[in-house]
């Protein structure tokens, strides 16, 4: 399966044991993310159909990996269940966040929150996560498009 992607980069990533972030394929999917500069990286599902921790987990996972190459703290910022009410104290937070390290934010489907698109457009880059053989490919499009193409570095595929 390809998804288009700014970079048309997709790397495949496998939950491994129990230290996953130390496996090369999560390296691999780390330093592909260092292509462009960013404080704020948005962890977007390309759809519904996976874990509810979907990108909460794939964040810890990559902060866990970004803390070992960088040898500084890589934060994680969950707004998977994040309300249009808690919007921009979340949004704040963020940012006095970035002062002591990046942010990985770990985002829901857009199909199941409304402030996914916005919170992906206002991050410096984002990332497609896409569960293999769980999403779609046209709602994939879909986020894509409603996000814009530019926003995306690539896109990683898990099983």
């Amino acid at each position: 399966m390809s998804l288009p992607s700014a970079n048309a980069q997709t790397a495949l990533v496998k939950r491994a044991g129990p230290e996953p972030w130390r496996s090369q394929d999560w390296e691999r999917l780390w330093l592909s993310t260092q292509a462009r500069r960013w404080t704020t990286l948005a962890l977007v599902p390309a759809g519904s159909g996976g874990p509810p921790d979907f990108t909460l987990s794939i964040a810890m996972s990559l902060a866990r990996t970004g803390m070992v190459h960088l040898g500084a703290q890589v934060h994680v910022a969950d707004a998977t269940s994040l309300s249009l009410g808690s919007n921009a104290q979340f949004l704040e937070q963020v940012r006095e966040t970035t002062r002591s390290g990046p942010v990985l934010i770990a985002l829901a489907p857009s199909s199941e929150s409304s402030v996914t698109v916005p919170l992906a457009r206002d991050a410096n880059a984002a990332v497609l996560c896409v569960c293999v053989g769980k999403m779609r490919v046209s709602e994939a499009k879909k986020t894509i498009r409603e996000i814009g193409k530019q926003h995306f570095l690539g896109s990683a595929a898990f099983r």
